[in-house]
């Protein structure tokens, strides 16, 4: 079953693309959008049903990112962590990120997924804010000791360039205000050789509060340029992605929580990149359906596991039925469904010729809450280079779970 088609605004009479292709090392991505790597999200099932969005309107889709894996996990070949750099036959290019604060380690691991074929694509995490990879020197606190950033970025890169694999990075601004790392960062990324560098314009104080500030974005281009320069922050519509690149110069957008519950957000992005006004507006029983395709892929990605698939899905019920309504019993009922009949049935007993809700069904979406205290190493702002005991404690600390 492909992608639902839905009721779509006229089409542009004077369409002409907004942006050129994104070229990445030797991977040239059509429409200049990815898909953020989310941890419990972008699964092959997710990536699947955006995917085929984004193909929906004829146009060649975007960069798609598998969840973050631990370079540890990985290299102990941790079965979850091989289950995320498993790709479907149809899934081109391949996109992994890998997430270490040990390059000896990242390194054995981007060797892993460049020399196995296990993906065309490799992006490194250095964006994530939650505290159980902050804690560790990791994530968005990484780049604040510049020589190991230097380090994992230059590990990384040599080994995937002998098997032709691109290196990207992402990053946040910094870890707060008062230490921000973004520019300093995209400089040496770019003087390393990755194919390109994105930005969540947050710091990891701001966790996902507040307003992106686009502005570092228009600055970090202004920065890097060799290389392309990604955008990422507040892209809720594909008006957001085309006021995003006007007002920042960027080559491109990366888009996360505005696609919860929306995978048809790829198709009006695919639209509007190439200058066409065709937007999707789904009624419910259009919603319904995709859930459902959902649930079927979610189960074929857990390897026939039903149960595994339906408490994996469940947290989607929300995303999806933002602005409709489904009435609260209907959502409790969705929100703790366990097989796929139940799935079916839950889903019929909903009004499915509910029309699109308009702006009630879009904008922010999923985790936000307010700014919060970096969870840091002790000691860890005192300098910006890294003494021999905290490179120990590094090593020691590497997580060995991914997804996270």
């Amino acid at each position: 079953m492909g992608y639902v088609t839905s009721t779509l605004d006229p089409v542009s009479t004077d369409a002409a693309r907004v942006l050129p292709p994104l070229q990445i090392g030797p991977i040239t991505v059509d429409t200049p959008v990815v898909l953020a790597p989310m941890a419990g999200v972008t699964n092959r099932a997710f990536r699947t049903l955006c995917r085929e969005a984004g193909a929906s309107q004829g146009f060649d889709p975007g960069l798609y990112v598998a969840e973050m894996v631990t370079s540890r996990a990985l290299v102990e070949r941790n079965v979850e962590s091989l289950r995320i750099v498993t790709f479907g036959d149809d899934e081109t290019p391949r996109s992994a990120q890998v997430y270490g604060v040990d390059p000896a380690t990242v390194g054995a691991a981007v060797a892993i997924i460049a020399g196995e074929d296990r993906a065309d694509h490799v992006d490194l995490n250095f964006g994530c804010p939650v505290p159980k990879v902050t804690r560790r020197g990791g994530g968005s606190a990484l780049p604040w000791k510049r020589q190991l950033f230097t380090d994992i970025v230059r590990a990384a890169v040599e080994a995937a360039e002998p098997h032709g694999v691109p290196v990207t990075v992402k990053m946040r601004k910094g870890i707060d205000d008062d230490h921000l790392t973004y520019l300093e960062a995209g400089r040496i990324a770019e003087s390393l050789g990755v194919a390109a560098v994105a930005l969540h314009a947050r710091t990891a104080a701001d966790y996902y509060s507040g307003t992106a500030d686009w502005t570092a974005i228009a600055r970090l281009k202004e920065a890097v340029r060799t290389v392309p320069v990604l955008g990422n922050g507040d892209i809720w519509s594909a008006e957001d992605a085309l006021r995003m690149v006007r007002e920042t110069g960027a080559d491109g957008v990366v888009v996360g929580r505005g696609c919860q519950g929306r995978p048809w957000l790829f198709a009006d992005l695919a639209a509007a990149f190439h200058g066409v006004t065709t937007r999707v507006r789904p009624d419910l029983r259009e919603v319904a359906d995709t859930v459902y395709r959902h649930g079927e892929l979610m189960i074929d990605y857990y390897d026939g596991d039903e149960g595994k698939g339906m408490r994996d899905l469940r947290k989607h019920m929300a995303w999806y039925l933002k602005g409709y309504a489904a009435g609260g019993d209907a959502r409790r009922a969705l929100a703790m469904v366990s097989t796929l009949a139940e799935l079916r049935e839950r889903l019929d007993v909903l009004d499915l010729d509910l029309p699109y809700p308009g702006e009630d069904a879009e904008g922010p979406r999923g985790r936000a809450g307010s700014p919060k205290q970096p969870h840091l190493p002790y000691g860890w702002l005192d300098s910006r280079d890294l003494d021999a005991e905290f490179e120990a404690k590094l090593r020691e600390a590497e997580l060995s779970v991914s997804g996270g």
